[in-house]
């Protein structure tokens, strides 16, 4: 009797070439009454924080069934591959274990179990084992929506094995506070790790500290409110702060499409009046998603989310 209707899809494939659609067809083929959701296949390729970062907005947000997260820059190596049931068996994350599902699972109440998918009756025969998401991962998404029972997959693992996900946590050091990016939109809006409360007590503008840049930044509730040719600190859709111009790119504007690296920029706020100059910044890694986004659970508690997504609808 088939479980879930829904599989939501995220992957670091694009769409030039045929991996996604092959991926929709072995669903398709195994369980044709489910609904594939493709989240996006736009994360860089091999960028397996990135991958992690999108799973932990969306989660929460998710219809309840099969999340297939595929970044998977260990392909064919010894990396496991596992599936992470949630949510009291609501839904179910496959993918590899690298980290990349782990911040989606903290955030719809952690693991409850796990297995490797290592029974070769749920996969695919394959000449070589560079596809995973074709010959493992999809059929593990497939026969679980059609009611395969979780434990025929493979033999259980302890979720305390599992990789977490690392991602940068906020500083704050005397009258500065340091963030990072953790990612940018297509409009340019360049997500903080870094809620509106980490600035309390320094006032509705601050002076943003980025490279050899400085600027002033205003905090304000909406791009509208952005005063041209200044910098905002808006409050994005998942309650973190995200610098921002009005119908105009601030990762354009500040020059953070070049090098280093996106992910790696850093920036330092301090209170507007103060007078010393820094541009150094530093980030710890967060073993769970302790990244500042508004989070009914993070790390491994058992808290259910108040969205209309996994842990809402009655038991079976």
């Amino acid at each position: 009797m088939p479980r879930y209707d829904t599989v939501s899809f995220l992957s670091d494939f694009g769409t030039d070439d045929e991996f996604v659609g092959v991926v929709k067809s072995v669903i398709r083929n195994l369980a044709p009454q489910v609904t594939v959701i493709d989240l996006t296949h736009g994360i860089p390729p091999f960028d397996v924080k990135a991958g992690g970062l999108a799973l932990a907005r969306a989660s929460q947000y998710l219809a309840p069934g099969v999340v297939l997260g595929v970044v998977d820059p260990g392909v064919g190596t010894d990396r496991r591959a596992v599936a992470i049931e949630v949510a009291g068996g609501d839904g179910v994350f496959v993918g590899p274990d690298n980290g990349v599902l782990a911040s989606g699972v903290a955030m719809v109440g952690g693991a409850d179990r796990a297995v490797a998918l290592t029974n070769p009756d749920y996969q695919l025969a394959a000449a070589g084992a560079t596809f995973a998401a074709r010959d493992v991962f999809a059929p593990a998404a497939a026969h679980l929506a059609n009611g395969v029972p979780f434990d025929e997959l493979g033999e259980a693992v302890d979720v305390n094995s599992l990789l977490p996900g690392v991602l940068p946590v906020m500083e704050r050091v005397g009258d500065e506070v340091k963030a990072e990016v953790l990612w940018v939109d297509r409009f340019g809006n360049a997500q903080l790790n870094l809620g509106v409360d980490d600035l309390e007590g320094f006032g509705e503008v601050v002076t943003v500290r980025f490279g050899a840049g400085v600027r002033r930044a205003r905090v304000v509730p909406a791009y509208g409110d952005i005063p041209r040719g200044e910098i905002g600190l808006v409050v994005d859709s998942y309650g973190l702060l995200a610098i921002s111009l009005d119908r105009q790119s601030a990762f354009v504007e500040l020059g953070l499409d070049v090098a280093p690296p996106r992910w790696c920029w850093r920036f330092c706020w301090a209170r507007s009046s103060s007078p010393r100059p820094s541009n150094s910044c530093s980030s710890r890694g967060d073993p769970g998603f302790a990244g500042r986004l508004p989070s009914p659970a993070v790390g491994r508690h058992r808290v259910r989310p108040e969205t209309s997504g996994f842990g809402t609808r009655p038991r079976r």
